[in-house]
C-alpha cells in the first residue's frame, strides 16, 4: 500500500513538472508574439500566424481566431485520429489562448525599433518556447494538428505540411500590408524559429558516431572507455585493398568531447584512419532515456 502510494505520488510529480515546464515554454511562446512580432506588424507560421493575419486585417483579438480555428481542428481530429490523439495538445491549445488573450495588449509598440531585430529576437523566443514545449512531449496544436490529418490519408511527410502551410500562411500577410518588406521579415522569423527549435532540441546533447581504424586500437579504446568515460564496441574488419584483417572502433560521444578525443587519437596514431557522424539521437546509458 505505502508503495503504490509513493508510486502515485512520484507520478503526479513528475507530471506536473512536465506541466508546470510546458506551462514556461508556452510563455516563451506567447513572449516572442506580443513583445516582438505583432507590435512590429510581422507575421510567423502557424495557427498563430494566421490569428496575426486576421488581427491585423480585422483587428479581431489573436486569442478569439487561435482559439476558434484550434476548436475545429481538434474537433476533426477526435473524430479521426481517436478521442485521445493528444491531453497535452488539447492543455496547451487552451493556455495559449489564455496566455494571447491576457498579454496581446501589454505593448502598442515593440521592445526594439529595428523591424528586423524584432524579427529574429520574437523568433527566438518563439523556438525556444517550443522547443521547452517539444521537449516535454507537447504541442501548440494548429498546422501540427492538421499535418496528422492530412498524413493520415496521404502519403506526406507532417514536416514537409508544416512548412508549406507556414509558406502559405506568411504570404497571406502581403494581402493585407502590401509590402515585400513584411514578407520578407516574416519569413525570416520562420527561418529563426525553426534554426532556434532544431538548437535548442539538439544542440547541448548533439551526439556523433565515431568508427576509428588503427594498429593501435587497444590504447585508443582504453582512453575512450576509461578517460572520455564512453562505450566502445570493437568490429572486425577487413581492408578491400590490402586483404588484411584490422579492428574498428565504435564510439558514441558528445560532440563536445569529440576535440579532446581527436587531439588523443592524434598523439597515439597520427595515422589512423576516423570517420565521424551526426547521429539524429542516441538512447541509453550516457544518454537519453527512452520516453513513453
Amino acid at each position: 500500500m505505502v508503495k503504490e502510494m509513493l508510486s502515485k505520488n512520484t507520478r503526479l510529480t513528475r507530471m506536473l513538472k512536465e506541466y508546470f515546464i510546458i506551462t514556461f515554454g508556452l510563455l516563451m511562446f506567447t513572449a516572442g508574439w506580443v513583445l516582438f512580432l505583432i507590435p512590429a506588424e510581422i507575421t510567423g507560421g502557424g495557427i498563430s500566424g494566421v490569428a496575426a493575419v486576421v488581427y491585423f486585417a480585422t483587428k479581431i483579438p489573436v486569442s478569439l481566431t487561435f482559439l476558434a480555428i484550434n476548436a475545429v481542428l481538434v474537433l476533426v481530429a477526435i473524430k479521426i485520429l481517436g478521442a485521445n490523439f493528444g491531453v497535452k495538445t488539447i492543455y496547451s491549445i487552451a493556455v495559449l489562448t489564455s496566455f494571447f488573450a491576457l498579454f496581446q495588449n501589454v505593448l502598442k509598440e515593440p521592445l526594439v525599433n529595428d523591424t528586423f531585430l524584432s524579427a529574429i529576437l520574437g523568433g527566438m523566443a518563439g523556438g525556444s518556447g517550443l522547443g521547452i514545449v517539444f521537449s516535454r512531449g507537447g504541442s501548440t496544436g494548429g498546422t501540427d494538428i492538421f499535418a496528422m490529418i492530412v498524413n493520415k490519408y496521404r502519403n506526406i511527410s507532417p514536416g514537409r505540411i508544416i512548412l508549406l502551410c507556414d509558406v502559405v500562411i506568411i504570404a497571406s500577410s502581403y494581402f493585407v500590408f502590401q509590402s515585400p518588406e513584411k514578407l520578407v521579415y516574416g519569413y525570416v522569423s520562420m527561418w529563426v524559429v525553426s534554426y532556434t527549435l532544431d538548437s535548442f532540441l539538439s544542440g547541448a546533447n548533439r551526439s556523433a558516431q565515431m568508427f576509428i581504424v588503427s594498429k593501435h586500437y587497444e590504447e585508443i579504446a582504453d582512453y575512450i572507455n576509461n578517460q572520455a568515460i564512453r562505450g566502445v564496441t570493437l568490429l572486425d574488419g577487413s581492408g578491400w585493398y590490402t586483404k588484411e584483417q584490422t579492428k574498428i572502433i565504435m564510439s558514441v560521444v558528445r560532440k563536445k568531447e569529440t576535440s579532446a578525443i581527436f587531439r588523443k587519437i592524434k598523439e597515439i596514431d597520427p595515422n589512423a584512419f576516423i570517420s565521424m557522424g551526426s547521429v539524429m539521437g542516441v538512447y541509453g546509458q550516457g544518454f537519453e532515456k527512452l520516453k513513453l
